[in-house]
């Protein structure tokens, strides 16, 4: 298989990489309407996957976790470069990965966010938190998660800072880390991978007319109450009135014949957000789901980005905010000339916040390339990075945090002198 095959294969099968479903990819097409329920029903669980993900039997990239959603397990997954196998491994109760370099100095600094945070398709020592510590020799920790949202992120380093304490943060965010925010049971979008069960999770509500966000618990909070998501009624329940339930269920109503009660709904649900619009055909009916959806996303990681800053400042901590993006955005987006999360670059501008965007350093070195955007994102990504994109993360970090760190790390005392 060409490497830009395998690119565009592995961007949306790859574990820690959940994407959006629209209609007819979700469930078989009626010619029907349907509703929330109808969803519902067929993506119900089975008592036997449940078991089989509880016992450690199936599913074998995550474990249940009652706070967060999901934990990863350690593992070895045929997922690198080559079409090797990557050996992940993770510490302690709460799951950290491997650290190796310099693991028996203090630690400075702790990173969150998902699975670009977490470098999944590499093996452990191949991270660029490795990269980095070996380079910067003291240790850096690795929290990220594989499908985390912002808001996971920011619980986990809430936790995680209390016991683990560092001086600085780096805060991943990725392109669709914005709308997993809203997602209180991912597999209303996303189907479950053979490896990977889509949990329920910890999310927020927003109200973009009023500005607000909410904060919610996962709504499983049990191994128990898990077994709901294999009974219709008690789903139905627990996600009738779900913000992104009804996003999905239009997007599946827009491939329909006639849908004008899906119309109504959609419009009446983005007027509720302060949104007006007049949806008339499938395509704007897509389209308004869409919108609603991703500006619902950015503006509930606005939110999350206030509380992180808040958070850092209380307890006398820096964070370095990262911009991931996989290959497909940075293709599309360097082509279109447009980047339709621009106003999260934004508001980290407005708020001044130390921030690194890893598209623009991807940008900025393609310049320097002749040929196709694609061939030179070749280089770097499987999916997520290779070995080589870690490299390149690490590197391009790097500046940031020498600012950011003091005193400065020991390749860059000047007391050290020199040999020449």
């Amino acid at each position: 298989m060409k490497r830009r095959q395998f690119l565009k294969n592995t961007a949306m099968a790859t574990l820690g990489m959940p994407y959006i479903l629209k209609g007819k990819d979700r469930m078989q097409i009626s010619g029907k309407n349907i509703d929330a329920k109808a969803y519902l029903k067929e993506i119900l669980y089975t008592r036997e996957e449940i078991d089989a993900w509880f016992a450690g039997e199936a599913f074998p990239f995550s474990k249940y976790h009652s706070r967060f959603g999901w934990l990863l397990n350690s593992g070895r997954f045929q997922d690198g470069i080559d079409h090797s196998y990557s050996t992940y491994t993770y510490a302690g109760e709460d799951g950290e990965r491997l650290m190796s370099n310099y693991r028996e100095k203090p630690c400075r600094i702790n990173t969150y966010g998902n699975s670009y945070t977490q470098c999944h398709q590499v093996s452990d020592h191949e991270t660029w938190q490795e990269v980095l510590a070996a380079h910067l020799q003291e240790p850096v920790r690795n929290f990220g998660i594989g499908g985390w949202s912002v808001y996971q992120a920011y619980l986990r380093m809430c936790f995680e800072e209390q016991r683990t304490h560092s001086e600085l943060i780096i805060f991943n965010i990725y392109e669709d880390d914005h709308v997993r925010n809203l997602d209180s049971w991912r597999n209303i979008r996303a189907n479950k991978h053979p490896a990977h069960i889509e949990s329920t999770l910890p999310y927020v509500k927003v109200d973009l007319k009023n500005q607000r966000m909410v904060e919610c618990s996962n709504p499983c909070p049990t191994q128990k109450s898990f077994y709901q998501l294999c009974d219709l009624e008690k789903t139905y329940a627990l996600f009738k009135d779900d913000f992104v339930l009804q996003i999905m269920v239009a997007h599946q109503n827009a491939h329909m014949e006639n849908p004008n009660k899906a119309y109504q709904k959609m419009m009446m649900l983005s007027k509720t957000h302060g949104i007006e619009t007049r949806i008339d055909t499938n395509e704007t009916l897509s389209k308004a789901a869409d919108t609603l959806h991703r500006q619902a996303g950015l503006f509930s990681t606005e939110k999350i980005i206030e509380k992180i800053d808040s958070f850092a400042k209380k307890n006398n901590k820096k964070v370095l905010y990262i911009l991931s993006y996989p290959a497909r955005y940075i293709a599309r987006s360097y082509k279109e000339g447009s980047r339709w999360d621009q106003s999260i670059i934004d508001f980290i501008q407005h708020k001044k916040l130390p921030c690194l965007d890893l598209y623009q350093e991807h940008i900025n070195e393609f310049r320097m390339f002749k040929g196709a955007i694609e061939d030179y994102l070749d280089r770097y990504f499987i999916g997520h990075y290779n070995p080589l994109g870690n490299f390149f993360c690490a590197y391009a970090f790097k500046d940031k945090l020498l600012e950011m760190l003091d005193p400065k790390p020991d390749p860059y005392k000047r007391e050290h002198g020199s040999i020449e």
